[in-house]
């Protein structure tokens, strides 16, 4: 979702090589409805912050990641966000450190664990 144009998207997908492989739908927002909504739009430029936004079934906000326009979004880490916050549904009480990736350790927070998460992990 962009404040661009669908003409825009179709012209970045159609000639820039990194999103040749995108297969979905990518949502226009020229007059920054959406990006008011959450709260990356700039008013004095008309543009919107790069943000991503997860989430969850249930509609609640998860996880927020907002970057200047000068910064570009890394979909690894992305991808690896959401597949801590669908861990995390299905076990609560337990944590996906930094770094985490699918099929690794987790955490289970308590008061003894504060400063000790390197260890933890081992």
């Amino acid at each position: 979702m962009s404040t661009d144009t669908k003409f825009v998207h179709l012209a970045w997908r159609n000639d820039e090589a990194m999103l040749k492989k995108v297969r979905y739908p990518m949502g226009a927002d020229p007059a920054g409805k959406i990006a008011r909504i959450f709260g990356v739009y700039d008013e004095d430029t008309g543009l919107a912050g790069r943000g991503a936004f997860i989430i969850n079934p249930e509609g609640v906000l998860v996880n927020i990641e907002v970057s200047h326009l000068d910064i570009g979004r890394n979909s690894d880490e992305l991808l690896r966000k959401l597949k801590a916050n669908i861990y995390k549904a299905g076990h609560p009480g337990e944590a996906c450190p930094a770094k985490w990736t699918e099929g690794q350790k987790t955490l289970k927070p308590s008061a003894e664990f504060v400063g000790r998460a390197e260890a933890a992990m081992k």
